[in-house]
């Protein structure tokens, strides 16, 4: 094949191994609108991810549990039309998976169903979680884990980084190989001390793709309206912003407004 065409091929989840055995870093970034996922997938990401950081970024949410399965599939199913060659992975938002396994078969399957994602995202290594992410997976649903920081677990332990404690770490590192031997194909670390993002890493045969959990990972991901500059205020250690599109927002806006008023938009050139 062509290195132009290869370029243009259809990745698949056993690409995302191959790439962490070459040593070559994953490129993970959210969208949630087919016209960013259209950006998003020619800028050449590995994996686009449809996160229910949507409450947060696109409902105005406070946390993201208050997002609700319909939320992940309207929004899931327009960033399908918009990518062709990135990996799609769609959050199971808060409730949706936690239950029992039986409800995380059928809110898993029915997301893939009506999405037409390749996978789906779920938080926490606890024994249940892991043992869901086997279910899951042994019935060909295929699962990237996170953990760190979990968002949908905020109110219990709080915005605030994971893993400083020996026991806390070793813990996660335990969690890890668990969510592993369960099937799970990549791992989010959110939040949590670099060198022990690197022991993770270390010991995974699957990629880890980190946030605020330093430089070791087998990739990284952004939240897109963070990393283009278009969430003004929000600005944690990790965020590097890559865009000031705020502020080219506000002033096309407002040119538009100022030639609306004087009369001098629309003239000739843009009249029928």
């Amino acid at each position: 094949m062509a290195a132009e065409d290869a370029s243009q091929r259809r990745l698949t989840l056993r690409d995302l191994g191959k790439l962490k055995r070459e040593g070559t870093k994953l490129v993970v970034v959210t969208a949630y609108d087919v016209l960013f996922a259209r950006l998003v997938d020619a800028a050449g990401v590995d994996v686009v991810l449809v996160g229910d950081s949507l409450g947060n970024v696109v409902a105005g949410f406070d946390t993201t549990l208050r997002v609700t399965l319909d939320h992940m599939i309207y929004h899931g199913a327009a960033v399908r039309r918009g990518v062709r060659r990135a990996i799609l992975v769609v959050d199971m938002p808060f409730l949706s998976y936690q239950a029992s396994e039986e409800s995380a078969v059928i809110n898993c399957g029915h997301v893939m169903q009506q999405t037409g994602a390749d996978a789906i995202k779920v938080e926490g290594g606890s024994a249940e979680i892991v043992k869901t992410v086997a279910r899951l997976t042994r019935i060909g649903i295929p699962v990237f884990a996170h953990l760190g920081f979990t968002p949908q677990s905020v109110r219990t332990i709080g915005m605030r980084v994971q893993g400083r404690e020996k026991s806390d770490a070793d813990r996660m590192v335990e969690e890890a190989h668990a969510l592993e031997d369960a099937g799970a194909f990549a791992l989010v670390l959110e939040l949590i001390p670099s060198e022990l993002a690197e022991r993770i890493t270390a010991a995974l045969s699957i990629p880890t793709i980190g946030i605020g959990a330093g430089p070791h990972c087998d990739g990284q991901v952004l939240v897109l309206p963070d990393l283009l500059g278009l969430n003004e205020g929000f600005a944690p250690k990790f965020l590097k912003k890559y865009a000031d599109i705020g502020a080219s927002v506000k002033e096309a806006v407002r040119t538009f407004g100022d030639e609306v008023r004087s009369g001098a938009y629309p003239d000739a050139e843009h009249s029928n």
